[in-house]
């Protein structure tokens, strides 16, 4: 039976706030970008409000562990494949992300098929953080790609999200690598 918490309407109103993100990301206005910025930070905050109020007040359930990452999961890719139409981001980069995010919830499902949950790293959260940071950059000055010298800075910002996507994906498998091991 799934609880309704005060933490988890405020990932299921996370989960409904993506398809109003992309609606203001695809109506590609300078407005409607900042409109699409307001979206995801509101949505972003609703990531950082639901696990307080989770663990202040005892709300922590299996349906917020499996759903809150997953919300997180579905606003990112949403994103990054917007910033592929957009030329924002390289698709083979954001390929490395989804397939990293898909690894991660195939696990999280092998878990739960033993009877484990798995819930959010700190590294996996320094990984939503980071995606989270650059995605507003994208969103508020991406379109104009500000360089450093000779270096975008967007290109800058999506090769950290690379890495620290990468690298957090590698913690959970070596971290849950015993569950690989029974998995026949």
């Amino acid at each position: 039976m799934i609880v309704i918490t005060t933490a988890n309407k405020l990932t299921l109103f996370r989960i409904v706030l993506i398809p109003v993100f992309m609606i203001f990301f695809y109506i590609a206005k300078e407005w409607s970008y900042y409109t699409a910025c307001v979206v995801f930070i509101v949505a972003s905050i609703t990531d950082f409000l639901d696990g307080y109020i989770a663990r202040k007040y005892n709300q922590v359930t299996d349906f917020g562990k499996f759903a809150d990452p997953l919300a997180d999961k579905l606003l990112v890719i949403a994103a990054f494949i917007g910033f592929v139409d957009a030329s924002l981001s390289p698709a083979w980069m954001v390929m490395v992300v989804v397939a990293r995010e898909l690894i991660v919830t195939a696990l999280r499902t092998v878990a739960a098929a033993a009877g484990r949950i798995i819930a959010a790293s700190y590294f996996g959260k320094i990984k939503t953080t980071v995606q989270m940071i650059a995605i507003i950059y994208l969103l508020l000055f991406g379109w104009r790609d500000f360089y450093i010298g000779a270096v975008s800075v967007n290109l800058v910002l999506n090769v950290v999200v690379l890495i620290i996507t990468v690298a957090s994906g590698v913690d959970y498998i070596y971290k849950n690598r015993e569950l690989l091991k029974k998995v026949k």
